[in-house]
């Protein structure tokens, strides 16, 4: 373990009262190491989980892997 004290993310400091809710770095993860689900998919698209999304992002993920969700993210 790391002696350093946990690194958090902070937002603009334009507001004082944004840095409630700030999620410490060690929460944080692209799920790099693990194989998105469709759900994954649909929700990194911004779109609703219903059958036809979780459809859609399966077909997807068949087609191109790992890639059809990093293609959602910035």
């Amino acid at each position: 373990m790391s002696d350093e004290p946990e690194s958090v993310s902070e937002p603009l400091r334009a507001d004082p009262s944004a840095l409630r809710g700030v999620t410490p770095d060690s929460l944080l993860h692209t799920g790099a190491s693990d194989d998105p689900s469709p759900e994954d998919l649909v929700l990194a698209s911004g779109r609703d989980l219903t059958p036809q999304t979780l459809e859609w992002a399966r077909r997807r993920l068949a087609e191109e892997g790992r890639s059809a969700i990093d293609k959602q993210l910035p």
